[in-house]
């Protein structure tokens, strides 16, 4: 999930009732195939000791028989082996429960363009690099695609419960932004970083951002930030106890709870938090002085 201001309001011309669009993968041009192949090696190499070992292994499910942006029919093919899931192209950001019926049934929406060469390293709306280099490698993992099914089902009851902006704090915190504990040390593995070249870097080394151990309560109490480095992020232990903590809470009582408190704005420290790293917050005040 992601800000709304882009949603369209109903499928455009040429799409689906399910919003679905044709790939069209031959209408690439060469230049748009090496900004993905420019993109791909450049984060591919910087990965390894920072991406999660998840992430690492499904991002052989990227490696395709020609180079360029993948052919999503080739990648549904491969993901239906592994996990169940497939690819399917979207003409931007989909409403809240298109999104969710798409989840809930394994089907991952990923947009169909790419990014110009002069916004490698920054890109407000999501294109084909994020969704498919930052999501789909997770989505190859078992106890991840779990997560993200149950996820799309959580989503439809917060649509009917009117949580939906503390469903979508979990998703930004962890589909989007999240650290995982592996025994070598903190990893990342959420699509917003492993795509980005700067925090990749950033969420693992800086001495600015909190980093603080999971609680699901915490995170949907949680207000974040769209528009620069994240100023917490939140470590799980394992995938499997974050699907655990998914399948096994009753969200209906803990909507209440979270709906009667206020939220916890970006950069705070409560009591109770587990903290693993107390930043210094100082990238977000500078960035607030300019």
């Amino acid at each position: 999930m992601a800000d709304d201001t882009h949603v369209l309001d109903a499928p455009p011309a040429g799409a689906s009732a399910d919003w679905t669009i044709p790939q069209d993968w031959s209408h690439y041009t060469p230049e748009e195939h090496a900004t993905w192949d420019k993109l791909f090696e450049r984060q591919s190499q910087l990965l390894p000791g920072r991406a999660s070992n998840a992430y690492l292994r499904g991002l052989d499910v990227l490696k395709l028989s020609r180079p360029g942006i993948p052919d999503f029919e080739e990648l549904s093919d491969r993901l239906m082996k592994l996990t169940g899931w497939q690819v399917v192209a979207v003409p931007g950001l989909v409403p809240d429960d298109v999104f969710f019926d798409h989840m809930a049934n394994r089907r991952f929406v990923a947009g169909n363009f790419i990014r110009r060469p002069d916004q490698l390293d920054y890109l407000q709306e999501p294109d084909v690099f994020h969704d498919v280099f930052g999501h789909v490698p997770m989505l190859a993992d078992p106890v991840f695609a779990d997560y993200l099914e149950a996820y799309g089902k959580g989503g439809q009851r917060a649509l009917e419960l009117g949580a939906l902006k503390q469903l979508g704090r979990l998703y930004w915190y962890t589909v989007e932004f999240g650290l995982v504990a592996e025994p070598e040390g903190l990893r990342i593995y959420g699509a917003g970083i492993v795509s980005s070249h700067s925090e990749t870097r950033f969420a693992l080394t800086s001495d600015s951002p909190h980093r603080i151990g999971f609680d699901l309560a915490r995170v949907m109490r949680t207000e974040y930030r769209i528009d620069d480095f994240q100023q917490n992020y939140f470590v799980i232990p394992s995938f499997d106890e974050l699907l655990r903590a998914t399948v096994e809470t009753d969200f209906a009582p803990l909507y209440g709870e979270l709906l009667s408190q206020p939220d916890i704005p970006v950069g705070t420290i409560v009591d109770g938090d587990k903290v693993i790293t107390n930043g210094t917050q100082g990238y977000a005040r500078s960035k607030a002085l300019v």
